[in-house]
């Protein structure tokens, strides 16, 4: 399986849509976390599965998605209503109470991603607003049977960070 996730895009259209461009047919599924500022319907959103973040005002967009992605199952969030800023904490019960083994969340604007309770947390970064370094950043997913594999990645593609789990 592979994805990509971004996040904090406030209101940035040209850097989602190069991204969906550039990875159309090589991912399995494009997610945004949330703040991105636009409609649920607009055009640049359209090939993600978006959620709503606190800076975003459409009501359409959902505060939480729980998904199956090639047999996984994901769960996208923007992470404000889960204090992720303090602890992951809430967000490893709602992860848990759904299934996910993936969880993608934004808010913080500061990349990381970790394996907690055989569940990856990701947060990709901010593709416009980044915080705690210069690099605007997306990430790249590719997981298999036994590993997954992260890259964080500049919004002009160039390799920022890579982590790899082993299960």
């Amino acid at each position: 399986m592979k994805l990509l996730v971004v996040s904090d895009s406030h209101g940035s259209k040209s850097e989602i849509k190069e991204l969906a461009e550039k990875y159309d047919g090589e991912v399995n599924a494009m997610i945004h976390c949330g703040d991105s500022e636009l409609s649920a319907d607009d055009a640049a959103l359209t090939p993600y599965l978006a959620v709503r973040g606190n800076c975003d005002m459409d009501a359409r967009l959902p505060e939480d998605l729980i998904e199956e992605v090639d047999g996984e199952t994901i769960l996208v969030t923007h992470g404000h209503l889960y204090g992720i800023k303090m602890s992951l904490m809430k967000l490893r019960y709602k992860a848990e109470e759904s299934g996910a083994k993936f969880v993608f969340f934004g808010h913080s604007h500061t990349l990381g991603a970790e394996i907690a309770g055989g569940t990856l947390f990701l947060n990709p970064g901010s593709i416009l607003l980044p915080r705690g370094r210069q690099e605007r950043t997306y990430a790249l997913v590719d997981a298999s049977d036994h590993s997954i594999k992260v890259q964080f990645l500049t919004h002009e593609h160039e390799l920022v960070e890579e982590q790899e789990f082993s299960e």
